[in-house]
């Protein structure tokens, strides 16, 4: 860190942009500090060279005269305060209380750019956070320290997902301590009403931190929110062994001040005008998880990606899919048929499941009949598109079947409340309420003795039907 620089006045004030010709000692991305008219407003050096520094402050530059300016160049970085005292609490975008309560007592002022993690210290994620939703825990179930990124359509409940799943998510020891940093990124304020509301009125806000930033606030306050979140969250999951799950909606709303920011820098744009370096920048936010080995605590993060035209093949989402392991995808044609949560399962992945779920994690069976409903909810897929070219009736009775379990298997696995919390155990029997609508033979991917346990449809084929208990020999299927 160098010694603090005092420079009198600017050359011109360009929106947000503070142009100060003929000082060339600044840093890039150093913090300053803007005196002159009411609180010291902060900013950061977007470019430096010999002729030239130019500063985009976080917030407006109304009232402020470039003549009558004292420019503080700190020397450093924008270091914030942290403490366990955060949770509970209501921020904006650079950390300081929403709430109109006083600033919490700094444990620690850290780098919002983080430290990194030696990938050699790094432990491999194995244990589940439970989401309490039966298409995230069953279907694409989330591994401490993983990122799994929710992508979704303008217009679907990802809002109300994301503060579903903040508000139900845990860990399977209740004596671990678990903890939620949420963070909203260019928010409206109806929106950011509705997220303070909804955490408050559950009891659940004490053990949350909530930063708010604001569709009109300045975009390099947008740039620097998940930076401040994702510092007390490092802080409470590597120095407090809290396990924390961070949810930061929505990072396309992020990508557009990236983009806007970038395009006042006169840089040159790649695709769709986001700068060439957006895959690395998101990788600077994703990457900031995960667990230390020897250290109790982990940090989880669900990204919020909303898709343009529901294409996800936009540059947002296309380039989280890289970083990311795996991702949950949100439906149009779901939602639309009234299905909450509407999570398009044959789209969804989570690349970590297989390590996280099993016996002495979950249940035995777990993998298997995820398995099975992911291949037979394909089929599915299959016969309702042969369905609208012959119709119905002209289907096979296993075709018919199969359009049967497709059915309860939206309407009773995959529909939920939005106040419903589902253990791991109601998922699985539910999962195994739909599959026993098929027939034994065409679960291919469920062992005998899985069937013999939890299987109540007709076994002829695959086991003797006396050998489960209550199997009745009318040859009818329950």
């Amino acid at each position: 860190m160098r010694a603090r620089i005092d420079v009198l006045g600017a050359s011109r004030i360009e929106g947000p942009l503070l142009v100060l010709e003929g000082f060339g000692r600044a840093a890039y991305g150093e913090l300053v500090e803007v005196l002159g008219a009411g609180e010291p407003r902060l900013g950061e050096v977007l470019a430096s060279s010999d002729e030239a520094a130019v500063i985009e402050l976080w917030g407006d530059t109304a009232g402020l005269a470039p003549e009558r300016l004292r420019v503080r160049f700190r020397g450093e970085t924008l270091r914030v305060p942290v403490a366990t005292e955060m949770l509970g609490r209501v921020f904006d975008g650079l950390g300081r209380p929403r709430d109109g309560l006083p600033p919490p007592v700094a444990e620690r002022r850290v780098d919002v750019h983080g430290s990194p993690i030696n990938p050699v210290a790094r432990a491999y994620p194995q244990d589940a956070v439970h989401t309490g939703i039966t298409a995230i825990d069953l279907l694409n179930t989330l591994v401490r320290g993983q990122k799994l990124p929710l992508l979704s359509g303008a217009g679907l409940p990802h809002n109300e997902l994301a503060a579903q799943i903040a508000l139900q998510a845990r860990v399977a020891q209740p004596d671990e301590r678990f903890a939620v940093v949420f963070v909203a990124l260019g928010s409206s304020h109806d929106t950011a009403a509705f997220f303070r509301e909804r955490f408050e009125a559950s009891g659940l806000l004490s053990r949350t931190a909530l930063f708010l930033n604001l569709a009109d606030d300045a975009p390099m306050e947008r740039i620097v929110t998940p930076r401040v979140a994702l510092s007390l969250a490092e802080h409470l999951a590597f120095d407090h062994d809290y396990h924390v799950l961070v949810l930061l909606t929505d990072m396309t709303n992020y990508a557009e001040a990236l983009r806007e920011l970038a395009a006042r820098k006169n840089e040159v744009p790649g695709r769709k005008g986001y700068p060439g370096y957006l895959y690395t920048d998101l990788a600077t936010l994703y990457e900031r998880c995960g667990r230390l080995r020897g250290g109790a605590g982990s940090l989880t993060q669900i990204p919020i990606v909303t898709m343009p035209g529901d294409d996800i093949t936009h540059p947002v989402p296309d380039l989280t899919g890289y970083i990311t392991e795996g991702q949950v995808v949100l439906g149009r044609a779901l939602s639309r048929g009234g299905l909450y949560p509407p999570v398009d399962v044959l789209l969804s992945l989570s690349r970590l499941m297989k390590d996280g779920i099993g016996e002495g994690r979950t249940r035995a069976d777990h993998a298997a009949v995820a398995a099975q409903l992911y291949a037979a909810y394909a089929r599915v897929q299959e016969v309702r598109n042969l369905a609208t070219v012959v119709g119905e009736a002209a289907l096979t009775p296993t075709d018919r079947t199969y359009l049967a379990f497709g059915r309860t298997f939206e309407e009773r696995v995959l529909q939920q409340d939005g106040d419903e919390i589902r253990s791991i155990d109601a998922s699985l029997d539910l999962g195994w309420q739909a599959l026993s609508e098929l027939p034994a033979e065409e679960l291919t991917r469920v062992g005998e003795e899985e069937l013999r346990a939890h299987y109540r449809g007709r076994l002829h084929g695959r086991v003797g039907a006396a050998e489960v208990p209550g199997e009745e020999d009318d040859g009818e299927r329950r």
